[in-house]
């Protein structure tokens, strides 16, 4: 069987159509928990109207969607546990394909495939996948870092499974970091064990709220937790793929910084950046950027 857990808060427009499809998944051996975390809107409301014997809803106080998910780990009956966040979606044979996937790789620990991007009118984006080590359409992600760092990420959540043990080994989800979070645990699983990947698209991101032409809604952490330990993960297992992750990390919050006029922050981060990866040519871009007037 497989749990798949679904984190919820302030979500009612979407989480009935987040719902059914899971429950129209052709394959069918699953259980859904999920764990509500202090929603004030009629989220709950929402999910009691949809009847099914295999959902389960418990209650927490607000604590954050790495709690949330960490209880739903908690709380997992099956041996694999599939995420899905309140506003995303399932095409029909994406648990199928999943199963699949724990079947003609037994040995791996982490199991995913490609998903799609689709904005608030509706249009559907690809991802682009760079470098997989396969020519099939299914294969072992055995250079996760390196295709990390020059694509769209291989491993997003909603298009993510896990085995239960495995998660649990690496503590789940960090607690009290508001960004990056699932990065770092990628990162975590992908030096404890094997990854096995779908290139076909059987999940879809609903990005409304994540526009990159947009000013960010969210300032980069102070304390950067998540850099701190993906440096100490390249202290511990050092590669060039988890070099160009580090390196990558400190790009994305130099890229934020930039949007929102923080330039000091921007020069910073993209000086980390430049150790990890100096052959990254578009630091040397968001360093110029940051030191020419505003207004060009």
């Amino acid at each position: 069987m497989i749990s798949v857990v679904i984190p919820l808060f302030n979500k009612e427009q979407s989480i009935d159509s987040t719902l059914q499809t899971v429950l129209k998944q052709t394959f069918q051996d699953f259980e859904i928990v999920i764990v509500d975390d202090g929603s004030t809107d009629h989220s709950v409301e929402k999910v009691k109207k949809v009847i099914d014997p295999r959902i389960r809803l418990i209650h927490q106080t607000n604590a954050g969607v790495s709690a949330a998910r960490n209880r739903g780990i908690e709380e997992a009956k099956g041996e694999y546990i599939a995420f899905l966040d309140a506003d995303d979606e399932w095409k029909p044979d994406y648990l199928k394909t999943q199963y699949e996937l724990t079947q003609k790789y037994p040995e791996c620990n982490v199991f995913a495939c490609n998903y799609e991007f689709k904005d608030a009118q509706g249009k559907v984006t690809p991802t682009i996948i760079r470098k997989l080590p396969f020519e099939s359409e299914k294969g072992i992600l055995s250079n996760y870092f390196e295709v990390a760092s020059c694509s769209h990420q291989p491993l997003w959540t909603s298009a993510v499974m896990v085995k239960k043990n495995a998660i649990q080994s690496i503590g789940g989800f960090p607690i009290g970091i508001k960004s990056g979070e699932d990065l770092l645990t990628w990162a975590r699983l992908a030096v404890n064990g094997k990854i096995a990947y779908a290139k076909q698209a059987y999940a879809v991101f609903n990005v409304e709220g994540y526009s990159i032409s947009e000013k960010p809604k969210r300032i980069p952490a102070e304390q950067d937790i998540v850099g701190q330990e993906l440096k100490a993960l390249l202290k511990a297992h050092p590669s060039k793929g988890l070099r160009l992750y580090n390196a990558l990390w400190h790009k994305m919050r130099s890229s934020i910084y930039l949007r929102l006029k923080m330039r000091k922050k921007s020069i910073r981060e993209a000086f980390i950046s430049i150790k990890y990866n100096p052959l990254n040519y578009k630091l040397y871009i968001y360093i110029v950027l940051n030191l020419l007037p505003v207004k060009i």
